[in-house]
C-alpha cells in the first residue's frame, strides 16, 4: 500500500496523489476544494506557521475503502490549546467557515477513520511535534468530526470537543423567493421597501450580481474593496486573500457578488458562493456615510431572490456568528465545533492537558458571580444588532 507522504504546501500534496486526487466540482463545500486551500495557504496565513499537507492515498481495507485524501494542517509556534511549544492545527482561520480534508465525496466513518490514523501516526513519527492537536471549524454531526475523534483516541490522545460559534442556515425546501420572503419579519420588508422606493426616486441606482471573470469582474472587486474600507470593518489582515478568493471562485463559477451602486458610487456589496445547490454568504458590507439609503439590505433581498429562483439553491448558510439578523432571514441554527487532543505519553501534551481540564474544572466549580457586578459591566447592545448591518 502506498505511503503517507508530508508535503510543505497543498499544491505538492497534490501533484504526491496525481490522478487519485479528488475533484473540486465533486466536494461538498467550498472550503473542502483545492482551490479554497491553495487561495487560503497562499494568501491568507501568518508566514510564521508551518504547512503540514498531507497526502493519504487510498484505503483499502478488508470491509471497507475510501479514495485518497488530503489532510491540509498547520503548525503554528504558540497556540492557547498548548502549555508551551508549537500546536498542530487544521489549516483553517478567521477566514474559514468549516473545515474538513480534501476528500472524494461520502467517505464511511470507518474508512475515514483509518486513513486519518495513518495521516497522524506519520506526523508522530516523522518528528513533526504533534502532541496538541486542533482542528476547527467542524460541523459536529458530520463524518470527518467523528473519525477525527475516533482517530485521535485510537492513536493516544485525550479529545475534548468545543463549541466554535453558532451557524445560521435557510432550508429553501423547494420554495420560490416570492413563497419565502413572507416569512422574513415584517419591518425587514418594510425597510426594503421604503429604501427601493428612495433609490428608484434618484433614477440613478443599479443593482447588479457578478459571476464570471472580466471586465466586470475587476470593476466589482474594485467596488466590493472600496466600500469594506468605508463600512465599519477592520482593516483585513491579508489585503490579497480576498480579491484572489473573488477571482478563484469567478473561475470556477462559485462567485455571487453583488453591488448596489448610487451613480457611479457603490452603497454596498456582497460575496456569496453557490456551489453542490448551496449558497454561502461570505462577506458582507455597506458604506457608512451612506447607511440611509438600506443598500445592504436591499442587496441582501436580491442575492436571497437570485440563489433560490435562478440557481435554485437547497440550502442558504450565512456561515460564521451568532448576529441577530441572521435569524431575521434563516429559518434554523446549529453549531460549529472543534476538537482540541493530548497525546498524554508526551510531555508537551499532558501539560496542555492536565492546563485545559484543569481550567475546565475550574469554570465548572468557581463561585458564582455577582449579578449586580455583572450587570455593571454589560456593554452597550452590539452595532451587529442594526437591521441593515450585514455581517459580523
Amino acid at each position: 500500500m502506498p505511503d503517507v507522504a508530508l508535503h510543505d504546501s497543498v499544491a505538492a500534496a497534490a501533484r504526491a496523489l496525481g490522478e487519485r486526487s479528488p475533484r473540486d466540482d465533486v466536494a461538498a463545500d467550498v472550503h473542502f476544494t483545492w482551490a479554497w486551500f491553495e487561495t487560503l495557504e497562499r494568501h491568507g496565513i501568518d508566514r510564521r506557521s508551518r504547512v503540514l499537507a498531507l497526502s493519504v492515498p487510498a484505503w483499502d481495507g478488508a470491509d471497507d475503502a475510501a479514495g485518497a485524501i488530503c489532510l491540509p494542517l498547520l503548525q503554528v509556534p504558540a497556540d492557547a490549546a498548548a502549555a508551551y511549544g508549537p500546536t498542530v492545527t487544521a489549516l483553517s482561520n478567521f477566514y474559514s467557515s468549516l473545515y474538513a480534508p480534501i476528500a472524494m465525496t461520502g467517505p464511511s466513518l470507518a474508512a475515514l477513520s483509518a486513513q486519518l490514523r495513518r495521516a497522524f501516526r506519520h506526523l508522530n513519527k516523522g518528528g513533526v511535534r504533534c502532541a496538541v492537536v486542533r482542528l476547527q471549524p467542524l460541523d459536529g454531526e458530520g463524518v470527518f468530526a467523528a473519525a477525527a475523534c475516533a482517530a485521535l483516541a485510537a492513536e493516544g490522545y485525550r479529545v475534548d470537543r468545543f463549541v466554535c460559534f453558532g451557524n445560521w442556515y435557510l432550508d429553501v425546501a423547494g420554495r420560490s423567493f416570492e413563497a419565502y420572503f413572507p416569512s422574513v419579519p415584517s419591518r425587514i420588508r418594510n425597510t426594503i421597501r421604503r429604501a427601493r422606493k428612495k433609490l428608484d426616486d434618484t433614477g440613478n441606482w443599479t443593482l447588479q450580481i457578478v459571476q464570471h471573470p472580466g471586465p466586470e469582474l475587476d470593476r466589482a472587486t474594485a467596488d466590493f474593496l472600496a466600500v469594506y474600507a468605508r463600512s465599519w470593518k477592520v482593516p483585513e489582515p491579508h489585503p490579497e486573500f480576498m480579491p484572489n478568493l473573488i477571482r478563484m471562485c469567478a473561475e470556477r463559477g462559485w462567485l455571487r457578488l453583488g453591488l448596489v451602486r448610487l451613480g457611479d458610487t457603490p452603497l454596498a456589496a456582497q460575496v456569496w458562493f453557490v456551489h453542490q445547490q448551496r449558497a454561502q454568504i461570505y462577506k458582507l458590507a455597506y458604506d457608512e456615510e451612506h447607511k440611509r439609503w438600506s443598500g445592504g439590505s436591499v442587496l441582501t433581498a436580491a442575492m436571497m431572490q437570485h440563489v433560490i429562483d435562478v440557481d435554485r439553491v437547497r440550502e442558504v448558510d450565512y456561515l460564521t456568528g451568532d448576529d441577530a439578523y441572521k435569524a431575521d432571514w434563516m429559518s434554523a441554527r446549529r453549531e460549529r465545533m472543534g476538537l482540541v487532543a493530548f497525546r498524554l505519553l508526551s510531555l508537551q501534551g499532558l501539560a496542555s492537558a492536565a492546563l485545559h481540564f484543569g481550567a475546565r474544572w475550574w469554570r465548572r466549580f468557581r463561585p458564582a458571580p455577582d449579578p449586580a457586578a455583572a450587570s455593571e459591566a454589560t456593554p452597550p447592545p452590539s452595532v451587529a444588532k442594526d437591521p441593515d448591518r450585514p455581517e459580523a
